[in-house]
């Protein structure tokens, strides 16, 4: 069997303050601390660790690999809670970009949020038996949305009982919770609430246009992604004028609605009404996954021109890099430096509603819309966890939202989500202190996955093959 003992390591533990301070303007309700065990040893059989002690008080079992990590830092496998690893396209499209992208990037779990059933079914069995090397996978399947999907694949539901058959459909075929679109039906949105909660199936999502955050907090809803209607749910509409400023021509009857409604948000957001929607989601456990990463390179892609020639192109199939052009020049189409200033806004808000959120004690999922345009794989969670530091989490806090939070979210805190005994191995071993700066999460020495130790060299290996196919 395979024996690894990583020595003279510093472990990083993360764990809740166990007596937080009340809530107020600066001070978290709950708040996670980060701490260091100096010059410990972590020694890994098969899939489990099996001991985590001072490096002076071990005894390293025979024939097993030493990693000699001194200097070096010990965190639980990254998580990122918001992908989709069908979105290069099938069938080598996940395997041949995203999922290699992830590995090296210390990425050790994901939750797809929305693809093709057999695809992901069929990714994450040859990741199981060892054929694929690749992070673990909780998936949803198709999205449940109404009569016209905005996304596919998705099961179009037009009323409840249509929605409780494809709620029981899905929980057939294995799906771990149920994705929840923005253009379901009200009746259909509650009748999927009614029956994941009678079928124990957690639902996550978009909260759709027809419900308020609020309610599908209440409802069950067990994360709200991409803050969908939750600026919403913090503020009262105004109706706002709205002309073009530079030239009355330039911008499409689309590109003004956006702007107009991004305006009524802002201009009406409402801190009562906020901390009043931040309670509910603090009582009713609701998680959110903001995906400001998406928010801005996406939305902002069109204004921020060095995406255009971010080295990480290299890594990306041209097919992808098409894709991504053609989608970055429809959102710049019709658009009016105005409208991009007012995104640029917009998104302050939003990282700015992200801190007030966690000062409240709501609890966050570090997630990233993979492979959303010029969302790239892996890399992006790391860009993630910068947004919300600075948004106001402390370095461990946001640490937390890709290793603790996640096992925590999944019901898996008793097999992941720590470096302890017992745990699954899936592990980062990192060449800076995380609870420093969190942009030492990008310093990867090495990737352990349920046991199999990926060190610098091989990472490297893969990212070649990576950038080979990106030619192509």
């Amino acid at each position: 069997m395979r024996v690894v003992a990583i020595t003279h390591v510093a472990v990083v533990d993360l764990a809740p303050d166990p007596a937080p301070a009340p809530a107020t303007e600066l001070t978290p309700k709950r708040t996670t601390i980060g701490t260091l065990r100096r010059d410990f040893t972590v020694v890994v059989v098969g899939e489990r660790i099996t001991a985590v002690r001072p490096s002076r008080d071990i005894a390293i079992p025979a024939g097993a690999r030493v990693v000699d990590a001194t200097g070096k830092y010990l965190i639980p496998g990254l998580w990122d809670m918001h992908v989709h690893l069908t979105g290069a396209g099938e069938p080598t499209g996940s395997r041949q970009f995203i999922v290699p992208l992830l590995v090296v990037n210390g990425i050790t779990g994901v939750r797809d949020m929305g693809g093709p059933l057999d695809a992901l079914l069929a990714i994450r069995q040859e990741i199981w038996s060892a054929k694929v090397i690749g992070p673990r996978i909780a998936l949803s399947g198709p999205y449940l949305d109404g009569p016209h999907p905005a996304f596919q694949p998705s099961i179009p539901l037009s009323d409840a009982p249509a929605a409780r058959l494809a709620v029981q459909w899905l929980s057939e075929r294995g799906v771990d919770f149920i994705k929840v679109q923005s253009l379901l039906p009200r009746d259909a949105y509650f009748a999927i609430a009614e029956e994941a909660r009678r079928l124990k199936m957690p639902f996550a999502g978009h909260v759709p246009e027809t419900v308020g955050a609020a309610e599908a907090s209440d409802a069950g809803q067990k994360s709200i992604e991409h803050l969908t209607n939750v600026l919403l749910g913090c503020g009262i509409l105004k109706n706002i004028p709205v002309g073009n400023e530079s030239d009355p021509g330039a911008e499409s009857a689309e590109a003004k609605h956006e702007r107009q409604w991004e305006q009524m948000l802002l201009s009406g957001f409402d801190s009562k009404k906020a901390a009043a929607l931040f309670a509910v989601f603090l009582r009713n456990r609701t998680w959110q996954s903001p995906t400001l990463i998406m928010i801005r390179n996406m939305g902002l892609a069109t204004a921020n021109e060095e995406l255009l020639t971010d080295p990480r192109l290299a890594y990306v199939p041209e097919a992808v890099r098409k894709n991504w052009t053609r989608n970055r020049e429809a959102r710049l189409a019709g658009r009016s430096p105005e409208a991009l200033a007012l995104r640029r806004a917009f998104l302050e808000k939003q990282i700015a509603v992200t801190g007030a959120m966690r000062r409240a004690g709501v609890e966050f999922l570090a997630g990233t819309d993979t492979a959303a345009p010029y969302v790239f794989p892996g890399s992006s969670l790391h860009e993630e966890l910068e947004l919300f530091v600075q948004a106001g989490f402390t370095p461990a806090e946001a640490l937390a939202s890709a290793t603790v939070n996640p096992a925590l979210y999944l019901g898996m805190e008793d097999k992941l989500g720590a470096v302890e005994t017992g745990k699954l191995a899936d592990l980062v071993l990192l060449d800076g202190n995380p609870l420093e700066d969190i942009r030492n999460t990008r310093k990867i020495f090495a990737v352990m996955l349920n046991g199999r130790l990926l060190d610098r060299w091989q990472l490297d290996e893969i990212k070649a093959r990576v950038a080979a196919r990106g030619k192509q």
